[in-house]
């Protein structure tokens, strides 16, 4: 009798189930881990088929000669600000050559130089060149190199078709499809990058960002992109914040699957286990 009891009260203190627990919590998080570098790598290896390991630098508009037309075109920006400020109607039409030649000449688009350049608009789309900098794989860092990881640069050289959309008093460009020579760009990447928020970095500045509020419309006609205000007109969103976060979305949502598969696997061993456990300390 007592011998039975001992056996009982040792299988009721047995670590099985805390250790089993334990090494599923363990397996878990080593397979997100190892599920998220393994993500990582894949989507850099397929980023290296279509970008390349150097800028193709994008022609910059000369401005030698060009004063007519950059008189023009401040005279016509000059007037929509003054249009802004007040309860009219404000519209501005922007020809490709008027924006690579603001990108040449304005100071507050030159990062943008050499590296984006309108080369077209048609009926709904414009197309835009473009050497975009990427991080590239991770690697241990060189001799010389801050930190213990690195990346050398690759570099998305191409052709952005795109859409101008309006969305929360920015101005953004809603993608395609990318270009690029030689390849096929892949449509999770360019999913990733849609819309590409071009203005986002002016929304604190004090000229753009104060007229980007008040804008209610962005739209292509004849060849030109469009910028209006009309006062009788409800700002509205072209581009929602769902499709702003889809790629993200997409991401956390392949990997809770990827989780949840493999707790419930864990959860189905750790029970398994548990029932033979038990089924051994009544048979002794």
């Amino acid at each position: 009798m007592n011998k039975l009891k001992a056996d009982k009260d040792l299988s009721a203190r047995s670590p099985f189930a805390g250790c089993a627990i334990l090494i599923a919590a363990v397996a878990v998080m080593v397979f997100l881990i190892g599920f998220s570098v393994y993500t990582l790598f894949r989507q850099f290896g397929e980023i290296a088929k279509f970008t390349g390991e150097k800028p193709v630098p994008v022609e910059l508009v000369s401005l030698e000669n060009q004063e007519p037309q950059l008189n023009e075109l401040a005279e016509r920006v000059e007037k929509f600000r003054q249009e802004l400020a007040g309860d009219s109607i404000a519209t501005l039409s922007l020809t490709p050559d008027d924006l690579n030649l603001a990108i040449a000449s304005y100071e507050a688009f030159k990062e943008l130089r050499g590296t984006f350049r309108v080369t077209g608009i048609d009926e709904e789309t414009m197309r835009i060149a473009i050497s975009f900098p990427l991080n590239g794989k991770p690697r241990f860092a060189k001799e010389g190199e801050p930190g213990w990881i690195a990346s050398d640069s690759r570099y998305l050289n191409g052709t952005l078709v795109a859409r101008p959309r309006l969305l929360k008093n920015e101005v953004l460009l809603s993608l395609d499809t990318i270009e690029a020579p030689g390849a096929v760009v892949a449509q999770g990447f360019i999913d990733q990058m849609s819309p590409y928020r071009i203005t986002e970095r002016y929304l604190g500045d004090h000229d753009i960002g104060r007229a980007m509020k008040k804008l209610t419309r962005v739209y292509i006609s004849d060849g030109k992109i469009v910028l209006t205000r009309n006062p009788n007109e409800t700002p509205a969103d072209t581009i929602t914040n769902a499709e702003v976060d889809s790629a993200s979305t997409r991401l956390f949502t392949t990997i809770g699957i990827a989780a949840c598969v493999f707790l419930a696997f864990a959860a189905v061993i750790v029970l398994l286990g548990a029932r033979a456990k038990a089924r051994k300390a009544r048979n002794s």
